[in-house]
C-alpha cells in the first residue's frame, strides 16, 4: 500500500494526519503534518527500536486518536503487514545460530508482540494467503485481521499499445520477429525465482529447438549467480539483465508472457499490473495475488509446494500463441469489469472507523 495513496485517501475523507518518519522524499501533501524522528544506532534493527520508542513517546506526549503504522511497531493501535512472516521466512532461510542474533531477536519479538493473541493492535493484510500464514503461526483473533482489496494504482492501468509501437519497443528490446518475450519482474531475484525461470527456459530450448524465447529480467538485484546458471544451461545468449526499470507498463505491453515463479510473496502487485496490461501470467501459489490469477483466467498457477517440471511444462504451453491470446484477452476482461484498486480507500475507512470505535471504548470505559 502506497503511504502518499493512503494519506491522500484519509486527507479526503475529513481526517488529520501527522507522519512520523526518519526520512522523507518529495513535497508533503498538503494539510499533513511531518514530524521527522532521527534515531542514532550502528545497525538497522537498533535504528528501527529506537525510532518506535520515539514515536510513542511523543505521540504520549501530544496525544492522537490512534497510531498507524506502516511497519511491525509494538504499540500501534493499526499496522499495514505488506510481507508475509519475518520468523516464518527465518525459519526457512537461515539456521538455529541466525536467530540467536540480535536482528533476528529485534524482528522476531516484534512480530510477535503484534499477532499475539493477547495483543490489542488491528493488523491490516493484502491476502488471504498471508492471513492464513500468521493464524497458523500466531492465532490471532480473526477480528482483528483485515485483509484488503487489491491495490492496483491507476497509473498502472494502460491503453492497449498499438501494434507499431510495440513493434518498435521490443526491437529496441532485442526480441526478434516472432520470438517469444518472456518478462521477470523483481529486485529479490531469489525469492521471486529467477533460478526457476532461468531453468525452465533451458528446458524449452532443449524440448523445442526451433523456438525462440527470450528472458527479461527487470530489477535492481546481483545477477552474477544468475548469469552463470544460465551459462552452465546453455541460454547465457537468451538472457537479458535490463536493470531497474521505471516503465514496467510499457514493459509488460511488449512481452509475451510474465514469469514470476515466487518462493513467497504476500501479495505481488506484479500480477495485478499483468493482468491489467493483458500479460500472461506464470506463478505460484506462494503469491497471495496468485488467486486473482486464476478467477480472471490470466494464465497459470502453479500448486504447491513447487515442483520444476511442472513450471517447465506450463512454459511450454506459452509457445501457442492461441492461448497467450485467450489469457490476454480474459485478464484484461476482468481488470475492465473488476475493482482492483480500492485498497487505499478501503483502508481509510477502516482506520477510521476502527480509531473511532477506540475512542468510543475508552470514553465509555473513562
Amino acid at each position: 500500500m502506497c503511504i502518499r495513496d493512503s494519506l491522500s485517501a484519509l486527507r479526503d475523507q475529513g481526517d488529520q494526519v501527522r507522519i512520523y518518519c526518519a526520512d522523507w522524499s518529495g513535497p508533503v501533501p498538503e494539510g499533513v503534518e511531518l514530524r521527522p524522528v532521527k534515531p542514532r544506532s550502528l545497525t538497522n534493527h537498533g535504528r528501527q527500536a529506537r525510532f518506535f520508542r520515539q514515536v510513542l513517546a511523543d505521540s504520549e506526549a501530544d496525544p492522537v486518536d490512534g497510531l498507524v503504522a506502516f511497519d511491525r511497531m509494538p504499540g500501534a493501535d493499526i499496522c499495514f503487514v505488506a510481507d508475509d512472516s519475518f520468523a516464518a521466512r527465518a525459519a526457512l532461510d537461515h539456521g538455529t545460530l541466525y536467530r540467536l542474533t540480535a536482528r533476528y531477536r529485534h524482528f522476531a519479538r516484534c512480530e510477535r508482540a503484534l499477532f499475539a493473541p493477547s495483543g490489542d493492535s488491528v493488523l491490516l493484510l493484502v491476502s488471504e494467503r498471508q492471513r492464513d500464514t500468521y493464524l497458523a503461526r500466531y492465532d490471532t483473533p480473526h477480528e482483528r485481521l483485515f485483509v484488503l482489496d487489491p491495490g492496483l494504482l491507476p497509473d498502472r492501468r494502460l491503453p492497449e499499445m498499438k501494434p507499431a509501437q510495440r513493434a518498435a519497443r521490443r526491437e529496441a528490446l532485442g526480441l526478434a520477429e516472432g520470438e517469444l518475450g518472456l518478462l521477470f519482474v523483481g529486485s529479490a531475484f531469489a525469492t521471486k525465482g529467477l533460478d526457476r525461470a532461468i531453468t525452465a527456459l533451458a528446458t524449452l530450448r532443449r524440448e523445442q529447438p526451433s523456438a525462440r524465447a527470450r528472458l527479461l529480467v527487470a530489477g535492481d538485484g546481483t545477477p552474477r549467480r544468475f548469469r552463470r546458471l544460465a551459462r552452465r544451461l546453455g541460454v547465457a545468449q537468451d538472457l537479458s539483465f535490463l536493470g531497474g526499470r521505471d516503465d514496467i507498463g510499457p514493459l509488460m505491453q511488449s512481452a509475451d508472457a510474465l514469469l514470476h515463479p515466487a518462493r513467497t510473496e504476500a501479495a505481488g502487485a506484479v500480477l495485478l499490473e499483468a493482468i491489467a496490461a493483458g500479460l500472461p501470467v506464470i506463478t505460484t501459489e506462494a503469491c497471495g495475488h496468485a488467486q486473482l490469477v486464476t478467477r480472471a483466467r490470466a494464465g497459470t498457477v502453479l500448486p504447491e509446494p513447487f515442483e520444476q517440471p511442472a513450471l517447465d511444462k506450463a512454459l511450454l504451453r506459452y509457445l501457442d500463441g492461441t492461448y497467450r491470446a485467450s489469457c490476454r484477452e480474459a485478464g484484461r476482461l476482468y481488470a475492465r469489469t473488476t475493482n482492483m484498486g480500492g485498497m487505499h480507500e478501503q483502508a481509510a475507512r477502516l482506520i477510521a472507523a476502527i480509531l473511532h470505535r477506540r475512542s468510543l471504548r475508552v470514553a465509555t470505559d473513562g
